[in-house]
């Protein structure tokens, strides 16, 4: 997603515009973005006290945000209309990290009554909480660095660091040698993956090559995994309501050309330890065809189409819905009948 969508925030990085309107230009012919007074894309201002209705907290990256589809697209939205009397507050933000999301949590959620705290992780953002700089592409199509909060993990605990973030975009030829280790530009083998993009022959070199997108999952003491789970720990333990943790699986899982246990394996341990509830989408998805499965993402965009939202709507809708309170209960504490 453009950045022109986007404001500067000290802490997190960036919100979107508050009370932004815009169609934004895509592959399937163009979608509505509307974002609240907070600065986040949900077609509802957010409100501390609690309504009639039963209410999640979602964060997530641009998986749950909905990068290419209209709000009433995305499973969180979806998730409204196939649970009764529920509200979702999507406090996604394309692009950021797990670290970030957490941030966003701090800075904005506080005081919000709601029944159901969702963490919705892109496995990628393994990749990206280790980053301290992130690329994005401008409306010319120039490569813009910018730089991002994050977490530095010691024997003392989480140190956040580069807070407050720069505002300013960094050329990446202006940064010392050691700071471009520290740049995410979207994946591993990036120069290569374009040509065999360029080519159509992505699918085929990735079954061929028994290509790992994510090899960080393959070990629980990778530092990466590590910094990872210490986010999640300690966001998960301090938090006094329930809390579902789904990590949303890559493209190349859903469509079998990757193995997903080594990320499974790291998540289930996780949940264990910390008591929350993990929801795995993966094994609902993968018993569709494998036609669907392949309409779950866009010809070119890696992001959900219609489709694959829905089909994590109607995954994740039964267990979200076995930890709401009745909706008599919500109505009663808030003195309003049930909606």
């Amino acid at each position: 997603m453009s950045r022109q969508l986007l404001e500067y925030h000290p802490t997190i990085g960036y919100r979107f515009i508050p009370n932004l309107k815009a169609r934004v230009e895509h592959e399937s012919g163009g979608y509505l973005v509307r974002v609240n007074s907070a600065g986040f894309r949900c077609n509802r201002d957010f409100t501390p006290a609690r309504t009639s209705a039963r209410r999640v907290l979602l964060f997530g990256d641009s998986f749950s945000a909905g990068d290419g589809v209209s709000n009433e697209k995305r499973y969180s939205d979806v998730l409204e209309s196939l649970i009764p009397n529920l509200e979702v507050y999507n406090f996604a933000l394309p692009g950021t990290g797990t670290d970030q999301q957490y941030l966003a949590y701090r800075e904005m959620a506080g005081g919000i009554e709601h029944d159901v705290l969702l963490i919705s992780v892109l496995v990628e953002n393994i990749r990206r909480i280790v980053a301290r700089y992130r690329v994005y592409v401008d409306d010319q199509g120039r490569e813009l660095c910018y730089a991002k909060p994050y977490y530095e993990r010691s024997a003392a605990g989480l140190t956040l660091c580069n807070v407050p973030v720069r505002k300013d975009p960094i050329p990446t030829e202006a940064m010392a040698a050691d700071e471009g280790a520290h740049v995410d530009r979207g994946g591993r083998f990036a120069t290569l993956r374009k040509v065999v993009n360029a080519l159509g022959l992505r699918e085929v070199v990735q079954k061929m090559s028994h290509y790992q997108p994510l090899p960080d999952y393959d070990r629980p003491d990778s530092p990466a995994w590590l910094l990872m789970r210490a986010i999640l720990e300690q966001w998960i333990r301090a938090h006094e309501r329930p809390v579902v943790l789904m990590p949303i699986p890559l493209h190349q899982y859903i469509e079998g050309t990757a193995d997903a246990r080594p990320y499974q394996a790291r998540f289930s341990e996780l949940a264990a330890a910390v008591g929350c509830t993990l929801h795995d989408p993966l094994p609902d998805l993968m018993q569709r065809p494998a036609a669907e499965r392949r309409g779950f993402r866009f010809k070119n965009d890696v992001h959900p189409t219609p489709a694959g939202h829905a089909a994590l709507a109607a995954s994740l809708a039964p267990t979200i819905e076995r930890l709401l309170p009745a909706a008599s209960a919500v109505a009663a504490l808030s003195g309003a009948p049930p909606s």
